[in-house]
């Protein structure tokens, strides 16, 4: 359109476009066709397309909805190059998944790997680094699945595909609170708090620490220490 043709008035252009009315019956027609080829491509790409993606199947659903995209909305597209596009994302996919199956190191490259975000109750702060996951956003994933302090914490793993995974430890330790600072009346219900002192930063336990003298955590350097907590019986 040139610039002199859009007018802000024009009501009838900006709801219904410039195309005849019967288009509109031949979208519904379109979307019929194009909303069957997504949930068939879908369907032979394999399950994991309905649970969550991983970067290759979320760049595929992506690409998908890209091609199903244009000849839904421009009269003048045909639907068989969407039908060819949705063909090759389904065999690049299948070829991707397979060898994924079968060369670990491939499945790495492609998928990522998993991360260690918290051992034995103390955070991996170089972990969480590499993965860009912050102090806070590991304390809220704890209070969600019920856990209050680190103590209590096994491993966190963070998955390949952006999921994470916690194991409880059998026998908890004293460690450190993942209640926010400020909410000291949940604090005082939660815990008890004991001689021993954590590391801030990381969690690290005392009794684990080089703690002479007051000074640098073994695990990560630093030099706050904060009381160690564990659940109230």
């Amino acid at each position: 359109m040139k610039e002199y043709e859009i007018q802000l008035n024009d009501y009838i252009r900006i709801l219904f476009g410039e195309v005849p009315p019967h288009f509109y019956v031949e979208v519904a027609f379109r979307l019929a066709i194009l909303y069957l080829l997504l949930i068939v491509s879908m369907r032979i790409m394999g399950k994991r397309m309905s649970s969550q993606l991983s970067r290759n199947e979320m760049a595929a659903v992506a690409s998908l909805a890209a091609a199903v995209g244009i000849p839904l909305m421009n009269p003048d597209k045909g639907i068989l190059p969407a039908v060819i596009i949705a063909g090759v994302i389904i065999v690049y996919q299948i070829m991707v998944a397979k060898r994924a199956a079968r060369d670990k190191s491939f499945e790495s490259l492609t998928q990522d790997r998993l991360d260690i975000l918290v051992e034995d109750g103390v955070l991996q702060l170089e972990s969480m680094l590499h993965t860009r996951i912050s102090r806070e956003r590991v304390f809220a994933q704890f209070r969600n699945e019920g856990i209050t302090h680190l103590g209590k914490v096994k491993r966190l793993y963070f998955e390949a595909g952006g999921a994470f995974s916690l194991l409880e430890a059998a026998d908890p330790v004293p460690g450190l609170s993942v209640i926010p600072e400020w909410d000291t009346d949940m604090e005082k219900d939660m815990h008890i708090q004991l001689l021993n002192e954590v590391c801030y930063d990381c969690g690290n336990l005392e009794s684990k620490a080089d703690v002479s003298g007051r000074k640098c955590c073994t695990n990560c350097g630093n030099s706050h220490w904060v009381k160690a907590v564990t659940a109230v019986a």
